[in-house]
């Protein structure tokens, strides 16, 4: 690092020294000048620096130590001793720089109105001074008593719109930034609630299947032990796959980059082996599929494989140990179809049966965020019936 960054550096952490520095080193170069060249620039000079010269410029050169913190203020407490030094013929020297450094800081950190009237008053001072001094300057002494304030006050604006426009970019910036942040928490908010309704669809169905076939296992273990053995290998069956599922779904939360066993998510493909579960759970399920059906996309697919697996699954815990379900499946030119409905002729229940739970309440959010359209309720001739139509886009 330059020594000219090292100071730049140290004079932005402690402005406060920095300007008792810069004002002791000029207001000592000012006073060498008024001890070696005494008079400088005057018509009248004194035959020699005194006492009071020098303290009239040690005076002029104080108040820039303060300069940040009162800077209007400490511009009018240096015009009386630039006026004395002025009227009793000393030359000026250095500290003539006091009123434009003074000029610049009002102009550079305060108001406009501020910074104006902290103009006026330089040029107030320069035309006094000029007035007081009666060394007959020519009028480019006289224009650069107005010429050169203005130009210091422009810098000093121009320097604090700079900072403004910074600051507004850097508050802009941190805005965004909250703004992201926000939206990541959204998107993380959303993408927990879409794995919480994939764990609750995966658990609920295996979980309910597997409670069917275990009270089937307990009701035939002592008379049947084949069959409660059979109950018992679907049981273990539905554990290992609601396992596969479930880890695979929950494996976007990974961050150590083992994604360990993954597997697809299901699909409309699935179906077959999902209405074969609900068999051997003993639910009288069937399957049918019509009209020519080309690849769904994912999430559609996705979705209403959730919803027939919700739903069957509902059949299953509420319909009876006798009834029947059928699963129906229709692709339409830009339409998909899926309707599941039970008989519930085995429900102790009369019908209808309220079964729009937090399941089924999943699915409606499924099946409205494809645009599509969810009907659940009483299946005229008895029974219970849950329908859904996904518009499919080219």
């Amino acid at each position: 690092m330059s020594t000219a960054r090292r100071l730049r550096s140290w004079s932005k952490e402690h402005p406060s020294l920095g300007d008792l520095a810069m004002a002791a080193l000029l207001g000592g170069l000012s006073v060498a000048l008024v001890v070696l060249v005494p008079g400088a620039g005057t018509a009248r000079a004194r035959p020699a620096a005194d006492a009071v010269g020098i303290t009239l410029v040690a005076l002029a050169w104080l108040p820039v130590v303060a300069r940040r913190r009162w800077p209007f203020v400490m511009l009018c407490l240096a015009g009386p001793p630039q006026l004395a030094l002025a009227a009793l013929g000393y030359g000026s020297s250095l500290a003539g720089l006091v009123p434009l450094i003074l000029l610049y800081t009002v102009a550079a950190y305060r108001g406009l109105a501020l910074s104006l009237a902290a103009g006026a008053v330089v040029v107030l001072g320069s035309t006094a001074e000029l007035l007081l001094s009666r060394d007959g300057r020519g009028w480019i002494e006289q224009t650069f008593v107005v010429v050169l304030p203005f130009t210091v006050w422009v810098i000093g604006r121009s320097v604090r719109l700079r900072r403004a426009y910074l600051a507004e970019l850097v508050d802009r910036a941190a805005r965004l930034e909250r703004a992201r942040d926000a939206d990541t928490r959204a998107a993380r908010a959303e993408e927990r609630s879409r794995i919480a309704r994939e764990l609750h669809d995966v658990v609920a169905h295996h979980v309910s299947v597997m409670t069917v076939q275990a009270a089937a296992a307990r009701k035939v273990l002592d008379t049947r032990p084949e069959a409660a053995r059979d109950a018992l290998v679907a049981i273990e069956e539905l554990g290992r796959t609601a396992m596969r599922e479930m880890r695979g779904i929950v494996g976007v939360l990974r961050t150590d980059g083992d994604t360990g066993e993954l597997t697809p998510q299901p699909g409309m493909a699935d179906l077959p082996g999902l209405v074969g579960q609900m068999r051997e759970a003993g639910l009288r399920a069937e399957l049918r599929v019509l009209g020519d059906h080309d690849a769904l996309p994912p999430g559609i697919d996705l979705a209403a494989f959730r919803l027939v697996q919700e739903a069957l699954t509902n059949s299953l815990r509420h319909a009876g140990p006798r009834a029947r379900a059928w699963v129906t499946v229709r692709h339409d030119p830009g339409e998909l179809l899926v309707r599941v409905e039970d008989d519930g002729l085995g429900a102790a229940a009369p019908a209808p049966r309220d079964r729009t739970g937090h399941g089924l309440v999943g699915i409606n959010e499924r099946v409205a965020l494809y645009g599509g359209k969810l009907r659940i309720g009483p299946r005229d001739g008895g029974g219970f019936e849950v329908r859904a139509r996904f518009p499919l886009k080219e």
